[in-house]
């Protein structure tokens, strides 16, 4: 087997083992699944019409299409739970030290954890598209711009990933890890113009929704699933956060991992 090949049969070995926890324990990746659909049906049918009216709805504005990018913004914060919680299990579990004897490619087990991940994101996406086409999203993107769109939500589920773990990697326990992630799983989505425009917020709050990662590429996203006027420059804003994002997550938590290896 190659240098090259390695590498490679090592990421894959750790990928399925990734997979295989989640189906065995389905719980954290059920309820990254579960809590976008229930954010679907609280704001976009049981109050749907309220915020629709109370947002300009009857000049052809459908609230379900200015929520729906956020949704799925929402599915792949949730789902940073589950790779955090994993990381730190590893760590504090004594299977790193196990790895530690063994010949294995090293970032292999990271890999692992980000790639099982974004497999699972990818399927949560998928659903939540279209329970929103089963409630009335209508986006006029066309495959060009679905596939760009795509392109922006892996990239955002690879950045928020590698982050996710490297902040696993600081917790001393499984539990510490599921509550050191709330701030990306809650905090940013919230504070965010998933459910209202920036214009209807507070000038503090507007001020922080503005300039935060999430803002801009839920504007990308209604640009280009429904063609909602975007400022020039969003769109590399917001490929600029996924791989800001990624790059500090990546090499803050390979030097976090390699640390409590060599321990």
């Amino acid at each position: 087997m190659s240098t090259v090949s390695y590498p490679m049969a090592d990421t894959a070995t750790m990928l399925r083992r990734n997979l295989r926890h989640a189906l065995r324990y389905p719980g954290l990746s059920l309820g990254a699944i579960g809590m976008p659909v229930i954010m679907m049906l609280l704001f976009g049918v049981v109050f749907g019409k309220t915020f629709s009216a109370g947002l300009g709805g009857g000049n052809g504005f459908e609230y379900i299409d200015f929520l729906t990018p956020g949704i799925l913004l929402m599915s792949i914060a949730s789902g940073t739970m589950s790779p955090a919680v994993g990381a730190a299990m590893d760590m504090t579990e004594g299977i790193v030290a196990r790895f530690r004897t063994m010949a294995i490619f090293r970032p292999a087990v990271l890999t692992g954890h980000v790639l099982g991940n974004t497999i699972l994101t990818v399927v949560s996406l998928v659903l939540v598209v279209g329970f929103a086409i089963l409630i009335g999203f209508r986006p006029n993107a066309s495959l060009g711009d679905w596939l760009l769109a795509s392109g922006l939500l892996i990239a955002l589920t690879v950045a928020l990933t590698w982050f996710a773990i490297a902040l696993g990697l600081t917790s001393k326990t499984a539990e510490g890890a599921s509550n050191i992630v709330l701030p990306i799983s809650l905090l940013l989505p919230f504070l965010s113009n998933t459910f209202i425009p920036l214009e209807s917020m507070p000038s503090g709050i507007r001020w922080f929704a503005e300039y935060q990662p999430f803002t801009a590429i839920i504007d990308t996203l209604r640009h280009l699933l429904l063609g909602a006027p975007m400022d020039s420059g969003t769109g590399w804003l917001a490929i600029a956060w996924c791989v800001a994002i990624a790059l500090v997550g990546y090499f803050w938590a390979q030097k976090t991992y390699n640390k409590g290896t060599a321990a």
